[in-house]
């Protein structure tokens, strides 16, 4: 018989035959108990425009996306946004990097290949905002509410429910908390589609108060999940 080699990488095949290659079965990781395959997102970030270059890793539970521009961007916060947009076409959230930073180029060891340990951390240079504290009763109860969800020491009024780490599953867990603390009412899509602390609040400002049978779906839906996790 043939004999077949083993090499550890990954790959998958196109409609049209061709095949992308994902990576090393050895970066496949685990976020918030999804696991996932860095060399797939690295695949995907690639294939942007304006991208060179562009490898992923983890910090402190969360991805990392280090990318290299073929030109440096005018403003590179624009252009970070416009990189996750790009990713959530193809790629669910809780696989798009809450963490992005803009290298010249990757760091190479003496043979040429990927040195991961000389890659930056995220809190020496990134491109996030300067933390804002929240402003009023009802922003700091929701910040402290996202904080505890996505396990992060503070959120701040023009922080992002998906850049902090956020997906799909904590953002079901934050709006039943929202509901059941506050006692309103609020759509699980406000979340996706207003993910700005500040914005979220004034939307649910905007909410009314919710009946006895509201927050008991709530509840029962924060204690499903708490199960399920």
């Amino acid at each position: 018989g043939v004999r077949l080699y083993r090499s550890g990488d990954l790959a998958r095949q196109r409609a049209d035959g061709n095949i992308d290659y994902l990576g090393r079965i050895d970066q496949q990781v685990k976020i918030r108990g999804f696991r996932i395959e860095l060399g797939e997102i690295e695949t995907c970030l690639k294939q942007q425009v304006g991208v060179s270059d562009a490898v992923l890793s983890v910090h402190q539970g969360q991805l990392c996306a280090y990318v290299v521009a073929e030109q440096t961007p005018t403003d590179p916060l624009a252009w970070r946004e416009q990189l996750r947009t790009a990713l959530k076409v193809d790629l669910p959230d809780y696989m798009v990097p809450s963490h992005w930073l803009l290298l010249e180029a990757l760091p190479l060891t003496g043979n040429g290949k990927l040195d991961r340990r000389a890659l930056p951390l995220p809190d020496a240079e990134h491109w996030q905002r300067p933390y804002s504290a929240p402003v009023g009763e009802l922003e700091t109860r929701l910040a402290t509410i996202w904080a505890q969800v996505l396990e992060v020491e503070r959120v701040g009024r023009h922080d992002n429910f998906f850049e902090l780490g956020g997906h799909s599953l904590l953002a079901a867990q934050a709006n039943a908390r929202v509901e059941l603390e506050l006692g309103l009412e609020v759509a699980l899509r406000a979340l996706f589609e207003t993910p700005d602390l500040h914005a979220y609040a004034a939307l649910v400002q905007a909410q009314t108060p919710a009946d006895n049978d509201v927050r008991l779906s709530a509840l029962e839906s924060l204690l499903d999940e708490m199960e399920i996790n």
